[in-house]
């Protein structure tokens, strides 16, 4: 059944309501070999990144699969990469409900999930489960009730637990929804934590023979200067790649819709250029050395094209896939590889 005619039913539903719904009806489909009706894979070029090889450059942003139990059916919709969490060290319910909040007028979502997740061990149990071999980004957070000068350790256990198991791993400190997080984006906390995951990252190379990349995951609300401040940084502790962006606190573009206020991060359509404009300014200071994977504000080929004009290697969608459904896929990859 095409996609547009199930969209009002699932939008007549509570939006996490209609999320877990529709992730338990595509494990169904899957299992029974329906997920192939729904592919049209146009031919790709591989792209060469970070020592990966990804079949292309259209991957599914975290959030959507936080504890991994979707991988297998969400790489049946064409995918160049997968990427679930986040995940923290222990489990946790996340903020309290409602906590998603679709924006149809403006094509957006704000949401303040609060990472809800079932912890590092669960989802590494769903990831050995997995039959997928392709690319599988980890992202990695930290949990509410650890403080922010103890954060570092949080990362650390979560970069342990997932490594063998990860294509790469992501750092995810932009998130607006756990209290003072983003704070580790300022200059020294960021020095002292990308440092001590650099350290980690070498041993554990050494002790499973195999490089994983890390990538650092960073917030659309930054200024100019603290955008050169990370880029400096991201070089300084070789860091694989960035991803930009997370959600936005910015309220412009939807204050006077319904649910428009809404607390928590904004994405979808309202995103698209505030994320553009953070990927123009990495690509200036990263001066190539280091891949940008575009995310924020993908509901068509002609912004996934934007994404990579502003500098962006690869793309990731989320709210796009809410809006528009799996056909977004095959016409990103179309607009793109």
């Amino acid at each position: 059944m095409p996609y547009a005619l199930v969209r009002p039913l699932l939008f007549a539903l509570d939006g996490e309501t209609s999320h877990n719904l529709t992730m338990r009806s595509l494990n169904v489909m899957h299992n029974l070999r329906l997920t192939r009706l729904m592919q049209c894979n146009p031919r790709a070029k591989s792209k060469k990144l970070m020592g990966l090889t990804f079949p292309n450059a259209v991957g599914l942003a975290a959030g959507l699969d936080k504890d991994g139990a979707h991988i297998d059916a969400l790489a049946s919709l064409g995918f160049g990469f997968i990427e679930i969490g986040t995940v923290t060290p222990r489990p946790q319910p996340g903020n309290p409900k409602p906590r998603l909040f679709r924006i149809p007028e403006a094509e957006a979502i704000i949401n303040r999930m609060g990472f809800n997740n079932g912890g590092v061990e669960s989802l590494v149990e769903n990831v050995k489960r997995s039959n997928f071999k392709g690319i599988l980004g980890i992202n990695i957070g930290k949990n509410f009730d650890t403080p922010i000068e103890r954060a570092v350790d949080d990362y650390l256990i979560c970069l342990n637990a997932v490594y063998p198991f990860a294509s790469y791993v992501t750092v995810n400190i932009s998130s607006p929804n756990t209290k003072n997080l983003r704070d580790l984006q300022s200059q020294d906390a960021l020095d002292d934590l990308l440092g001590q995951l650099k350290t980690r990252r070498d041993s554990l190379t050494e002790q499973h023979r195999r490089r994983v990349p890390l990538v650092l995951k960073i917030a659309p609300d930054l200024d100019h200067e603290q955008i050169a401040a990370i880029a400096a940084l991201l070089l300084k502790h070789g860091i694989d790649g960035v991803i930009a962006t997370n959600t936005t606190l910015a309220r412009e573009a939807v204050a006077d819709l319904p649910n428009g206020n809404e607390t928590g991060g904004l994405s979808g359509a309202p995103l698209r250029d505030r994320s553009n404009g953070v990927i123009q300014q990495l690509f200036q200071h990263l001066h190539g050395r280091i891949p940008i994977i575009g995310v924020g504000g993908v509901m068509n080929a002609e912004d996934a094209r934007q994404k990579i004009d502003a500098g962006a290697s690869l793309v990731q969608v989320y709210s796009g896939l809410i809006y528009r459904g799996p056909r977004l896929i095959p016409e990103l990859v179309k607009a793109i590889c």
